[in-house]
């Protein structure tokens, strides 16, 4: 069980596909919002139960709801990928019916002594993929995340190649945006990068984000004409066909770069409040491919686990992270 968010439900995907690679007797049910159904849609022994949050499902009354609606799938075990209040209650009932039960583990007390303005402790926690990993373990069943099989690419439907062509390019999705302002890139500086980039005529950029970014994507965009912007043209389960045949993602640290990471698409993303060290990376990429805010301007970095919380005069910390360096990542990956 995992319900959100976009980012956090993508990251669940790698270990279940490891789990199911390895241990093949093993059937898994995963219990999440429709919307994100098609991230695992290609995974074998795996089927998609959907969590109606508005109505069903909906409070106390409804996870009761949820547990029965469970019940003739015979399941016999409980793994808790999300551990908060409405996981715990269907955990809880799994577990007062004598079925195994495991949650992922927060770490809340080591990524509050990374975050802290003083005496922080700056190493690298385990990740998202390990917690999650360690959970299977406790239900018996052993994961070795280090030599990971993706999945291959899948066909484009015809509306994708409407938008980028069918011609050769290298496919360079870019991300800009994230939940929280402190984890975004300032706009004028990727408009500077999305401009540099656009010159090599090899390159076809495709800008992601929501419906209401899309003006802000055309203004980045600057009507270069081997940019496009995709946000707004494609359901979601195109838009991961699409993103399964980038050469690379540039993202924030937000949800894009995990649906990247998980096709196996090398992955640069870019860091402000938040650090990689608290875990949250995508899978499967070099700590080298993260590049992050100077910590000597602002020593206080990093200042929040997922972006939400704000320090004053900590506003301009990416700026830190130069055009040039973005660039050298970038080409030097694709090449």
């Amino acid at each position: 069980m995992r319900l959100s968010a976009m980012g956090d439900v993508a990251m669940t995907v790698p270990v279940l596909r490891a789990l199911l690679q390895q241990h093949p007797e093993v059937k898994i049910t995963v219990i999440s919002r429709p919307f994100f159904q098609p991230l695992f849609q290609d995974i074998p022994n795996l089927i998609f139960f959907p969590f109606d949050a508005d109505n069903r499902h909906k409070g106390i009354l409804g996870l009761l709801q949820l547990y029965r609606d469970l019940k003739p799938l015979q399941i016999d075990a409980f793994a808790d990928l999300h551990n908060v209040l409405r996981s715990k209650i269907v955990r809880t009932l799994f577990h007062w019916n004598g079925k195994k039960t495991a949650f992922t583990d927060k770490a809340r007390a080591e990524k509050k002594m990374l975050t802290r303005l003083e005496k922080k402790t700056i190493k690298p926690l385990p990740t998202v993929f390990e917690r999650h990993a360690k959970v299977f373990k406790q239900l018996g069943f052993s994961i070795n995340l280090l030599q990971p099989t993706f999945p291959p690419k899948p066909k484009l439907d015809k509306a994708i190649l409407n938008i980028i062509g069918d011609e050769h390019k290298i496919l360079i999705g870019i991300a800009p945006f994230a939940q929280y302002d402190s984890k975004v890139y300032p706009l004028d500086l990727m408009k500077e990068v999305v401009h540099e980039l656009s010159k090599n005529k090899e390159y076809r950029l495709l800008l992601f984000g929501s419906k209401s970014e899309i003006n802000v994507l055309k203004e980045i965009s600057n009507n270069q004409e081997n940019a496009i912007v995709v946000a707004g043209k494609l359901k979601f389960s195109q838009e991961l066909q699409l993103i399964a045949h980038l050469n690379l993602m540039l993202s924030m640290d937000s949800g894009n770069a995990h649906l990247a990471a998980i096709y196996g698409v090398p992955v640069v993303t870019l860091w402000g409040a938040t650090h990689p060290f608290a875990g949250f990376s995508p899978f499967h990429q070099p700590i080298e491919h993260c590049l992050t805010s100077d910590r000597v301007q602002f020593p206080f970095l990093p200042t929040s686990v997922y972006g939400n919380k704000k320090v004053a005069g900590y506003e301009a910390a990416m700026r830190t992270i130069s055009v040039e360096s973005i660039l050298t990542k970038i080409n030097e990956i694709v090449k």
